[in-house]
């Protein structure tokens, strides 16, 4: 690839790898810096379902949804590990609206009484992708370093410590409230149990129960029970009682659950901006150009793909 022109991304998580792949695809040279293992980035957390949460604009969130979608469905049927199709159940008290972001799954349908746990009255079946990210994620690293991506462990404190490069892509998460100046960046802290799977294979969630937001995930060996969206909250410290009302709430909605055995607690931070910022910013003091992608609060696997494709049209007229 002798005169390809070379990328720095700063982050590492589901935005930074797959803004790689799209860069890689177009003849860029990709250096991907992280300040911590990809074990420990928030995407590792993730119960990583496609669905967007606490993210806008809603026009470009569902263009970006997608297209994502699309590239997670053909993974899924292509056997790319760790991603596989779910039907989902979603709850509703109330006769719900319909989806904004229907169109992007390929439609929706309601459900049957029968489908319906007891204290439910409404429902909608439709099917999305879900991510395993303790498989998927290391197979993405694996995949743009066999591409030629070179990885590195550093803390940055500027931007413009990044290069040299031809041009800086921020993928930084939260991280970006400090090295992109953006005080619009707040944590959206994020709490799961993960517990041994008891035989489910329906997604069921219920976004508006009493007494906070429910859902359950099974994958192939567990199941994620969540969740929470605690915007402005830095700790990341699983909280007991947390963990104990997560789990009460999703035996409302898939009773199998109350008897399975916690396998683990995590709690994360998700890079929560009132919109997703993916633009061109003004170049750096050396004449870097740069680029901001970041601030997809609860929908990095959502919007990954389609915001990554747009990243790399935007770095084309670099190139």
């Amino acid at each position: 690839m002798a005169g390809a022109r070379t990328a720095v991304i700063v982050g590492s998580g589901i935005v930074g790898l797959t803004t790689a792949w799209h860069l890689q695809d177009r003849g860029w040279r990709v250096r991907l810096l992280a300040d911590r293992p990809i074990t420990a980035t928030t995407s590792a957390r993730a119960a990583a379902v496609w669905f967007p949460t606490r993210v806008g604009p809603r026009g470009r969130v569902a263009e970006w949804g997608a297209r994502t979608y699309d590239v997670l469905a053909a993974q899924a049927r292509d056997g790319v590990p760790g991603v596989l199709m779910r039907e989902t159940l979603a709850l509703y008290r109330d006769p719900p609206e319909h989806p904004w972001w229907a169109e992007a799954v390929h439609g929706v349908r309601p459900a049957t009484p029968d489908d319906l746990p007891r204290g439910y009255g409404h429902g909608l079946r439709f099917t999305v992708p879900l991510a395993d990210m303790s498989v998927h994620l290391p197979w993405l690293v694996d995949e743009v370093q066999r591409r030629g991506a070179v990885t590195e462990m550093r803390h940055l404190t500027s931007l413009a410590d990044a290069g040299p490069a031809d041009l800086v892509v921020c993928c930084a998460g939260l991280g970006a409230r400090t090295l992109a100046g953006d005080d619009s960046v707040v944590p959206v802290r994020g709490q799961i149990v993960r517990v041994a799977n008891p035989g489910l294979t329906l997604s069921i969630r219920d976004e508006h129960h009493p007494d906070g937001r429910a859902y359950v995930h099974p994958r192939v060996d567990d199941v994620i029970l969540g969740g929470t969206l605690d915007e402005g909250e830095w700790d990341d410290i699983p909280d007991p009682d947390t963990a104990a009302a997560i789990v009460a709430r999703c035996t409302d909605l898939a009773p199998a659950v109350a008897d399975a055995p916690v396998l683990e607690h995590v709690a994360g931070l998700r890079p929560g901006r009132p919109t997703v910022r993916l633009e061109r910013g003004a170049d750096l003091a050396n004449g870097t150009p740069l680029i901001h992608h970041y601030g997809h609060g609860g929908s990095g696997i959502t919007l990954s793909w389609g915001c990554a494709e747009e990243v790399a049209a935007l770095a084309e007229p670099l190139a």
